[in-house]
């Protein structure tokens, strides 16, 4: 048998036809950049978070771009990140001029922590980004009530779009909210594109402008901003996924189930950490993430056998060649570095089948006896 990490052909078979007749309607319009396509999505979007304010942009790394650039983040500022995350989480804090700054994650959960956070505040700190990792919601209303007035949390949805904590979404519990529909995502466009949302009207209007280089009438620039823009094509393949979420959602929490089930049958869940989820949240299992004794030996195990697994993520960001010279860099992480050192996704992917679950457990199995 065989068990790939991601099967996205399948998801493709299922909506081959909505997926052709959309992109025939744009190729029909000729308009590539923007227009219906994306302001419609937008109010989609929007409806489906939970928010008045929903900006379609180019990628996931370019929301965390726009959302620190309309908060006004630059050279001099401090901006607060875990330091396990993809690498855009950081790297476009940097890309400003602005510094970030590490902070430890929690063992269970791999969400920042929030003490930590508070010992990590001084009066250059300008924003804070929860990273909700895996599709588990990092407590936002928690943070916001430990930071002092006029730091602002930028929410880092990239891998979160309807996970949910005590009923609020993802994304509309911060200052602004990033999403990315990079394919590999639970709703993946074509090619990248991403999103920023927020409840705040001056914060949109300030995404909106420097979304298009700062221009508020053709060939006039009030702002220095950038091309975030999103294309007509990607939106109008997202909204044909749209609809389907929320059925592919379950199916990956019903697949966790599953997984819990069958670890705990095969006497594994004593040997390997099983994802976390509390009561107050929804978890929508972007990644099914375990954690494994000799990770990477039980890797080439599954390799072996036909069954895709991946590390997210290997090297923490105060590992990184590049934030090397920062002053947080020396600092001690040791929860993200034993997370690097063993986690381990496993495929969750809503087409997954129970057969093939099994197969993977039973492979899990034999590595360990």
């Amino acid at each position: 048998m065989t068990v790939p990490l991601l099967d996205l052909h399948l998801q493709y078979a299922s909506i081959r036809d909505e997926v052709a007749t959309a992109i025939d309607r744009v190729c029909a319009s000729q308009h590539f950049i923007l227009g219906s396509e994306v302001s419609n999505l937008e109010t989609e979007l929007a409806a489906a978070i939970g928010v008045p304010h929903a900006i379609a942009v180019s990628s996931g790394t370019d929301a965390l771009l726009v959302a620190l650039m309309a908060v006004g983040v630059g050279p001099g500022d401090e901006v607060i990140t875990p330091t396990f995350s993809f690498f855009a989480t950081a790297g476009c804090v940097s890309r400003l001029g602005a510094r970030p700054v590490f902070v430890d994650v929690d063992p269970k959960t791999f969400l920042l922590r929030l003490d930590d956070v508070v010992r990590a505040m001084t009066p250059r700190t300008k924003a804070v980004i929860p990273v909700h990792l895996f599709g588990l919601c990092a407590d936002v209303e928690a943070l916001a009530a430990r930071l002092p007035a006029g730091v602002a949390i930028i929410e880092d949805a990239a891998q979160a779009i309807g996970a949910t904590i005590r009923g609020r979404q993802a994304g509309s519990m911060g200052a602004l909210g990033c999403f990315s529909f990079f394919p590999s995502k639970n709703l993946g466009a074509f090619g990248d594109a991403g999103l920023v949302t927020t409840n705040d009207d001056a914060l949109a209007a300030r995404v909106r402008l420097l979304r298009t280089h700062g221009e508020e009438t053709k060939y006039h620039h009030t702002v220095i901003g950038g091309n975030f823009r999103m294309d007509a094509l990607q939106a109008a393949i997202l909204r044909v996924k749209l609809p389907h979420l929320s059925g592919w959602t379950a199916r990956r929490r019903e697949n966790a189930a599953t997984y819990a089930s069958l670890f705990r049958a095969a006497g594994l869940d004593s040997t390997l950490t099983l994802p976390y989820e509390s009561p107050d949240t929804r978890h929508i299992y972007h990644q099914y993430v375990v954690r494994a004794p000799r990770r990477d030996e039980l890797m080439a195990h599954l390799a072996a056998r036909n069954v895709g697994a991946a590390i997210y993520y290997p090297v923490p960001f105060h590992r990184q060649v590049c934030f090397a010279d920062l002053p947080c860099a020396s600092g001690a992480f040791p929860v993200a570095d034993a997370a690097c050192a063993d986690v381990l996704a496993l495929p969750i992917f809503p087409e997954l089948t129970r057969d093939q679950q099994e197969y993977v457990v039973r492979s899990i199995a034999e590595f360990y006896q």
